[in-house]
């Protein structure tokens, strides 16, 4: 599956829901885990895995055209990480 219309689809098949209730499903979904991340919970999804938000301090990085020395602002990321129940099976 590659993206949002494939697993909508697929979902919409095995279950025999309407495309346009499991899209909104899915919209829903994401949205509320963004939500979650930006007030820096973490997401856990049994037998899938965990999200959350990790801090990445600022540091010296150069330009790769020029070579010039730059500073990398600090920012944040969200990092996943893989449940066993999900490596096991890969």
């Amino acid at each position: 599956m590659a993206g949002k219309a494939d697993v909508v689809d697929r979902i919409a098949e095995l279950t025999g829901i309407p495309k346009t209730r499991v899209a909104m499903c899915y919209d829903t979904l994401f949205e509320l885990l963004g939500e979650s991340l930006s007030k820096g919970d973490k997401v856990a999804v049994p037998n899938f895995g965990t999200f959350q938000v990790s801090s990445r301090p600022a540091r010296t990085g150069r330009n790769p055209a020029t070579g010039a020395t730059i500073q990398i602002a600090a920012s944040k990321t969200v990092r996943f990480k893989v449940a066993k129940a999900l490596k096991d099976r890969l």
